[in-house]
This record gives C-alpha cells, structure tokens and sequence, in this order.
C-alpha cells in the first residue's frame, strides 16, 4: 500500500493532466471538448477536496497540532478553485478564449500554490499520523466505473 502522501500526489498529477487537456483545447478552440474536459477536472477536483475535507483534514486535525493552520488555509484555496471552476464553465458558453484562458490561468497558479503546501506540509504530516487512513484515500481517488 502506498503513503497516504504518494496516493494523493498521483492524483494531482491527474488532475493536472486533466487541466492541461482542457487548456490544450480551449487554446485550439474546440469548444466541445474543452467544456467536456472542463466538467471532468471540476468533477475530478471536487471528489479530491470532499475526501480531503471529509476524512482526511479532520483525522489530522484530531492528531496533530501542527495540521489546524495549514487545513485552515486549504480549505480556503478548496473554495477559491471550486469558485474558479464554476466560473470556468459557465464561460465556456461565450467561448471567449481570452477570458477563458485568463481563468484557466489563475486556476494554473492557484493548484501548483495548493499543490505544493499540500504535498510538503500536510501529506507529511498524514504519512506520520493517519497513516491508517491509507486504504480509505485510495478508495476515494479511484477511477469511477
């Protein structure tokens, strides 16, 4: 079994394939494609933030005082990106690449910032305290049937 940490590293990695896919395609303006894969990185990201809110933040929370802080402020960026990602496709249907690519770009920054005090803060702290929570975090980032 993987660290809690590797699993939800692989699955920003995802996630990240999944945003380049998008930008590729509103880059070339294939519309239908880029609300397509705008729909699935919205959907991909929002079953990673519910299994970080629901069972990973509050086990971490519970056990360590170091987490309340930096949990504080992921949930913040949580709903900042959920903020981006509604914006993001309710635009697509003016299909404006300008505006569309202005929000995919705040988007880009606002995941590598997160990303980053994710997998050297938090994820370090979750390998060392909720290392049990292994199984469950894998069941959750899972590909959908």
């Amino acid at each position: 079994m993987d660290d809690i940490s590797k699993l939800l590293i692989r699955d920003h990695r995802r996630c990240d394939e999944m945003f380049v896919a998008m930008e590729q395609a509103l880059y070339h303006s294939k519309w239908s494609h880029a609300e397509k894969a705008a729909y699935d990185l919205a959907h991909a990201m929002e079953r990673h933030f519910n299994l970080e809110e629901e069972r990973l933040f509050p086990e971490l929370e519970q056990v360590s005082s170091q987490a309340s802080g930096p949990v504080s402020v992921m949930m913040m960026e949580h709903a900042q990106m959920r903020h981006l990602l509604k914006t993001l496709q309710s635009s697509m249907q003016q299909q404006s690449k300008e505006t569309l690519l202005g929000i995919t770009d705040t988007l880009l920054v606002t995941m590598q910032q997160h990303n980053m005090k994710e997998e050297n803060i938090l994820y370090p702290l979750a390998d060392r305290f909720v290392a049990d929570l292994g199984e469950e975090i894998a069941r959750g980032i899972a590909e959908p049937e």
